[in-house]
Parts: structure tokens; C-alpha cells; sequence
């Protein structure tokens, strides 16, 4: 018989070794799993911020779908990095321009913007080694200009006047482009610039003798995205986010509605679903003081003392921010349109307030406008379609103004719907 102790430090020998096997043979499990699961997960890799854009989820929005006996969809493009539609619009911008040579690397790109493109630009540009320099009307609420400096772009805050004024938001943001332009052509020569050397801008050159003191020294070009009438902006929608719906849907859906600020999204999502199937009926929603929908309806936008190249000053027409227009943009004008419905202000506001409570969305003024939308095209159509809408952003950049009681009881906006009774439904 052994001694006990003998017996004693082999059991401990034998259970340290079984340790250590074990140790082994679970680490090597690990690598040989991780090397088979490694080519299985790098396909769900996105790359980088870019990787990220697009390819947004299609939520059904339950009590809207519910309330009209209709499936309502809602593109969820507030969830894409820069937290808006227009990050596929900046992208689709900056890539065709360093793709032609108008942007290089170490340049800034100048937008006039009220505020969703100018933060889709600045998100992105760093991506691309580029600097963002937005102007905006200074009655955009205050948190997006907060955003645009958080993200490294220069704003420039004017004054609103009409598009014909020289120092419109988007004429000053041209004009920026120039200046830049101007000051890299000057710093890659010692002699004087030629004035042919200065290349034409949408067909505006630099004023001789402006003052240059907003873009950066080290500036090595500028590009003014122009995204009102760069198609560059349609064909984001075309290539990307109306082949998504259609994929999304499986081509069963009967409409698709949504506003317009530049046109770009209606126009190209419009075009490719009804490029798909004619049959999809495509619809413009319009905020107040925007003559779209007397275009699309009427075949005209205003007369003659309405139209927006007449207007001195900027009335108050609405507190939705980023769509209605007063003119026709080449975007625009790519649109494949069925008909058109108005929206009104206190729709918009009720509505957003009753997807918060409802559904949990708390949506930006927008895409409570383009739900405004997706329910008249419902009750224009009737019980049993499907109806596709875009939420462009949410409400995290509409606190001053449109989720601010105080800003809405000024303009007799305070919402008190308890349902959809706002929108002729129980």
C-alpha cells in the first residue's frame, strides 16, 4: 500500500496536467473557431463611416398602419452616421467631385444649407481628407450650427432673403468656393492668376476685389456642392435608397410619398420605383409657402407677385426646416410625380407628438411632414396598400423650434390632439 502522501501529490500532478490540457485544447478550439467563423463575420464588416451610409432599416410604423388599414413604411434614414438622409447626398457630392477633379484632398467644400446637408458634409468630408465651410440663414435652429462647429466646419450665419439676393445663404456659399479656389491658385504660382485660370462656378465667377476672409489659408481648392442642382444628389437616391425600398418591399408596395427641400430624394426614388413598375403611384407632400404643390397640381408655381425672385424678405411660412421650396431645381424636375397633397404646420407638429407617443419615432419636422403625407395617400387610396415614406431625422436637431413648447404657443402651434383626429381620423 502506498503512503497517503504519495497517493496524494499524484492526484495533484494528474489534476494540474488535465489543467493544462485543458487550457490547450480550449485555446485551440478558440483560433480553429475564430478561423472559421473570421471570413463569416468579415462579410457583415462595414468600412469605415462611409461603409455606414445607407442601407437603412424599413420599419412598419404600427399605429399609422393600424388607424388607416393601410401598411405604412418609414425609410429610417435618421439612423445613417451623420443622422439624416443627406449623408447619402454628401457622400455621392464629394465622391464625384474628387472623381472629376473639381475637389482634391486638403480642399473645402462650401454648401449653402439650413441645416441637414451641411452636417451630412461636415460628418463625411474628414472622411475624404476635406474641410466644410456651410453658410446658413441665421433663423435655423440654433443646436444645428452647435452640431456643424462640433464637427470642425466653419458657419457662416446670414440674414434670409430671397434666392435673387446676392447674399442668399446658398450665393454666399458659391461665392465661398471661389475664394477658395482663388487663394490655392495664387499660393501654386508667384506671378499674377490670370483670369482664365480661374475656372467658372454653376456659371458665377469670383467678384475681382472681395474681401477674402473666412476660408483658411491652407485651403487647396474649393468645390461648392450646389446640392439645390448638382444631380449628383438625385443619383444617391436613384442608385441607393430607392433600390433599397425596392428590395426592402420585394417590389409589393403601390406608393411612396415624401416632401421636397432640393428634390433630390422624391426625384430619385420616384424615378427608379416607377422605372420598376409603373403602376407605383409617387406623391409630393408640401409645407406651407411652398409652390410646389401648386406646381405639381396646377402645372404653375405662383404668379407673378408671389414668386419667390419678387420677395424682399423671408415671411414666415412654416416651422418645418429643409423642404418647401419656391423655384424648380434640376433636381426637382427629375421627378416622376402622380399628384401632390398639402401639409400644414399643426399637422406636422401633432403628428410628431403622436409617434412619440404611439410608436416611440421622435422624429424631426420633416419626416412628421412626410407622415402627414404617407396618411393622405392612405386615405386617398384606401385600406389594404402598402405606402412607403422617408424619415429623414429626428427630432434631436429640432429643439429650439419644432420640439420647443415655448417656440410653438408663439405661432399658436401648442399640440392637444389626443389621436389622429387632427388628420379627419378617430
Amino acid at each position: 500500500m502506498a503512503p497517503v502522501g504519495t497517493t496524494a501529490t499524484g492526484v495533484l500532478v494528474a489534476a494540474v496536467s488535465m489543467a493544462v490540457l485543458s487550457y490547450f485544447l480550449g485555446s485551440y478550439r478558440s483560433r480553429l473557431w475564430s478561423r472559421r467563423t473570421h471570413s463569416l463575420h468579415l462579410s457583415n464588416i462595414r468600412d469605415g463611416l462611409i461603409g455606414a451610409i445607407g442601407n437603412t432599416p424599413l420599419i412598419r410604423i404600427k399605429s399609422l398602419s393600424e388607424a388607416t388599414g393601410c401598411e405604412i413604411l418609414g425609410k429610417s434614414e435618421f439612423l445613417n452616421p451623420g443622422g439624416s438622409v443627406k449623408d447619402r447626398v454628401a457622400v455621392k457630392i464629394i465622391e464625384e467631385a474628387l472623381d472629376s477633379g473639381e475637389l482634391v484632398r486638403g480642399g473645402v467644400v462650401t454648401e449653402g444649407s439650413a441645416g441637414s446637408t451641411a452636417i451630412s458634409l461636415a460628418t463625411v468630408a474628414p472622411a475624404y481628407g476635406c474641410k466644410c465651410h456651410v453658410v446658413i440663414p441665421d433663423d435655423v435652429a440654433i443646436e444645428k450650427s452647435q452640431i456643424l462647429e462640433a464637427l470642425g466646419a466653419t458657419v457662416e450665419r446670414v440674414r434670409p432673403v430671397s434666392i435673387s439676393h446676392k447674399d442668399h445663404y446658398v450665393n454666399v456659399a458659391r461665392r465661398r468656393a471661389l475664394e477658395a479656389k482663388d487663394l490655392a491658385l495664387k499660393r501654386r504660382t508667384s506671378e499674377q492668376m490670370d483670369d482664365k485660370d480661374l475656372k467658372l462656378i454653376n456659371g458665377h465667377t469670383y467678384e475681382n476685389g472681395e474681401s477674402i476672409t473666412v476660408i483658411s489659408d491652407d485651403c487647396k481648392g474649393g468645390f461648392f456642392a450646389d446640392q439645390f442642382e448638382n444631380l449628383a444628389n438625385f443619383r444617391a437616391h436613384y442608385q441607393g435608397t430607392g433600390p433599397e425600398i425596392w428590395e426592402q418591399t420585394g417590389g409589393n408596395l403601390h406608393a411612396f410619398v415624401a416632401a421636397a427641400g432640393t428634390g433630390g430624394t422624391v426625384a430619385g426614388v420616384s424615378r427608379f420605383l416607377q422605372e420598376k413598375n409603373p403602376d407605383v403611384k409617387c406623391f409630393l407632400i408640401d409645407p406651407p409657402g411652398s409652390g410646389l404643390f401648386n406646381k405639381v397640381t396646377r402645372g404653375v408655381m405662383y404668379t407673378r407677385e408671389e414668386a419667390e425672385g419678387q420677395r424682399l424678405k423671408n415671411p414666415f411660412d412654416t416651422i418645418t426646416e429643409g423642404i418647401g421650396i419656391n423655384r424648380l431645381t434640376k433636381n426637382f424636375m427629375m421627378a416622376e410625380l402622380d399628384g401632390a397633397f398639402r401639409g400644414t404646420d399643426r399637422e406636422a407638429v401633432e403628428m410628431s407628438r403622436f409617434l412619440l407617443r404611439n410608436d416611440g419615432l421622435f422624429l424631426g419636422s420633416s419626416s412628421a411632414m412626410n407622415c402627414v403625407g404617407a396618411v393622405r395617400v392612405a386615405q386617398s387610396m384606401g385600406p389594404g396598400h402598402t405606402i412607403v415614406t422617408i424619415l429623414c431625422d429626428s427630432g434631436m436637431r429640432h429643439l429650439s423650434k419644432f420640439c420647443n413648447p415655448e417656440y410653438l404657443s408663439r405661432y399658436g402651434l401648442t399640440p392637444s390632439a389626443t389621436g389622429l383626429e387632427f388628420m379627419g381620423l378617430g
